[in-house]
């Protein structure tokens, strides 16, 4: 590698650092925000429902695989 090409590595990746720095600070500094009733903060399912009452919009919830009658 000749010292041109070891100086547009090291240009390019101060550019990135420069571009990228503000915006992850920023990001990070913000938080995790609200965008209403209807979206939760976080993971998860908001209404996880319960084998035989299944979340409102998903399909009947799948039987567990160790109860007496899914055995083979």
């Amino acid at each position: 590698m000749s010292a041109v090409e070891i100086f547009a590595i090291v240009v390019a990746l101060a550019l990135a650092a420069t571009l990228l720095v503000p915006y992850l600070y920023e990001e990070i500094r913000k938080g995790k925000v609200s965008l209403g009733p209807r979206i939760p903060d976080g993971t998860g399912e908001p209404h996880p429902g319960r084998r035989g009452d299944p979340a409102p919009g998903h399909p009947e919830a799948q039987a567990d695989p160790y109860d007496r009658n899914a055995s083979r």
